[in-house]
């Protein structure tokens, strides 16, 4: 059996970090789910600094991150996670109740790798969620790291 890698899920709204987290435990991967409630906090949980500055330095297999978040907006977290050679492997799912279309296309142009309408149905959010996480932290194979690949540099 495949393990469950873990999942950032940076989320301000108690409420959908509940209806998250009840989504993922209907999957049985709660056990494997971090939150952080702004911004800055997903920031230093990636970069392990501040309050994370101990947590063991391994990427999550997964972000889940909404876009409206105080400090520092979920917008701008994909745009420092995407331009990091480390952290831009990590897939990123803007998990949101945003129907704007800039956001859409802004998460999209910066390089999410997909983008979830929380809908106002519980039961319907559940199951995007479960989706969601069991793709993501269990299906999909990660890139190796730098450190497992042979680089040569060929002159032409």
């Amino acid at each position: 059996m495949t393990s469950v890698r873990r999942i950032l899920l940076a989320e301000d709204d108690p409420n959908d970090v509940e209806l998250t987290i009840a989504a993922l435990d209907d999957h049985g991967m709660v056990n494997g789910v971090d939150v952080v409630s702004d911004g800055a906090e997903a920031l230093d949980y990636l970069y392990c600094r501040g309050k994370f500055a101990g947590r063991s330095t391994g990427l999550p297999a997964v972000v889940l991150l909404d876009i409206k978040m105080p400090k520092v907006d979920g917008v701008e977290v994909l745009r420092q996670i995407k331009n990091d050679p480390v952290l831009r492997v990590i897939p990123v799912v803007m998990l949101t109740s945003s129907r704007e279309e800039k956001d859409l296309f802004e998460s999209y142009r910066l390089g999410a790798n997909a983008f979830v309408v929380k809908p106002v149905d519980f039961s319907a959010f559940v199951e995007a969620v479960k989706q969601v996480g069991a793709f993501w932290a269990v299906l999909n194979e990660p890139p190796p790291s730098s450190s497992q690949v042979d680089v040569q540099v060929v002159d032409s």
